[in-house]
């Protein structure tokens, strides 16, 4: 029981720089000697160091015949630092319980290989499910070449984003809002199509809760056809701003994104659409774990389409718009029940007069 108590322990520490460590995983690190906390530690925002070693730092001398708890497996390869599995052998730990192993072909099983053949006792799998929730967006990228992709959708309680003639501000209230600041903060990327672009003109930013490191704002926009004058424009050199585009996007207008910050990323298209799945892949290349998708209507529709959505996260607000208000979900080509896809109830929760509902992949 007390190992599954300290791996939970392990992994609320891990959870404090998600989004804020990538392309490396979010790790809590948690050393115990005879029941008690010795040393606890977490990624640093960046990516380094590593949990383990600062935990161990922390623990000093009392490391040797302790029991470490790490979320994920540690690392058995030469970075910019040395393996953390050495580091564990190193101190002398007599017990490394894990949560969930790695998939990274420079670690799965060699960093346990590595611990077992010192002599030290090695536990697999504990809280092993949520571990695996909680590193999903690294495993997503080693083991399929894209993000972990969270949808969030703000509507009304019959489905509505938006009042006929485009009046959404505010439909859900302040204390939903403040939990989207939250939400983004965890997560590498913000991701919109250009369409809520050009009709809110958003930040996109995480105000008011002091995080050091903002998320990436990504724009799916085939044409690169966006204000030059809006608030990404204006900020991107202080706050990244990178734009997917097609091959046939005015060459005159990416060079004034160029100018103004943006970092430009050139997809592959299906006529007058990006091709979704080549888009999550270049941002993977390019490090994302873990990207929080804000719509709007036709670009959450298009990744639902794609089967790219992995979780499910929808606020609603305790007021009817009527079938001529905007649907929070654009059009999609199912004739038959059979062909949605089905997600699993995570998590429901009141937010002020609003409810919070998340919804997981199976």
């Amino acid at each position: 029981m007390q190992d599954h108590q300290f791996m939970t322990h392990a992994l609320a520490l891990g959870r404090r720089n998600q989004g804020q460590c990538w392309p490396n995983p979010a790790v809590g690190c948690v050393i115990v000697k005879e029941g008690r906390v010795v040393g606890r530690g977490w990624t640093a925002i960046g990516g380094r160091p590593h949990a383990e070693s600062q935990a161990l730092q922390r623990a000093g001398a009392l490391a040797a015949g302790a029991t470490a708890f790490v979320t994920l497996e540690p690392c058995a390869h030469q970075g910019q630092t040395g393996p953390c599995c050495d580091a564990l052998i190193a101190a002398k730990v007599a017990r490394v319980v894990i949560g969930a192993a790695d998939p990274d072909p420079r670690v799965a099983g060699r960093g346990v290989a590595a611990l077992k053949a010192a002599g030290i006792e090695v536990i697999e799998g504990v809280e092993v499910e949520a571990a695996a929730w909680d590193h999903a967006g690294f495993f997503n990228r080693i083991l399929h070449g894209r993000p972990h992709i969270a949808l969030k959708m703000a509507a009304s309680f019959d489905g509505k984003s938006a009042m006929e003639n485009g009046e959404s501000q505010w439909i859900t209230g302040p204390l939903a809002r403040r939990w989207v600041h939250g939400m983004r903060a965890r997560y590498d990327a913000v991701l919109v199509g250009g369409g809520t672009v050009r009709r809110d003109n958003p930040n996109l930013t995480v105000r008011d809760i002091g995080i050091e490191r903002q998320p990436v704002r990504v724009v799916v926009s085939n044409g690169a056809d966006l204000p030059e004058t809006h608030h990404l424009a204006q900020t991107a050199k202080s706050v990244p701003v990178w734009i997917c585009h097609g091959r046939q996007a005015d060459k005159a207008r990416l060079r004034a994104w160029q100018k103004l910050g943006a970092v430009l990323i050139e997809c592959a298209a299906n006529k007058n659409n990006l091709d979704l799945k080549d888009v999550v892949q270049r941002l993977a290349q390019k490090g994302l774990t873990r990207v929080f998708c804000e719509g709007g209507g036709l670009l959450a529709a298009a990744l639902l389409k794609e089967d790219l959505v992995d979780e499910l996260m929808g606020v609603t607000a305790g007021l009817v718009l009527g079938a001529r208000a905007q649907p929070v979900i654009g059009d999609l080509p199912i004739k038959h029940l059979k062909e949605a896809k089905r997600f699993v109830a995570h998590k429901a929760q009141a937010i002020g007069p609003d409810l919070l509902q998340i919804w997981r992949r199976c």
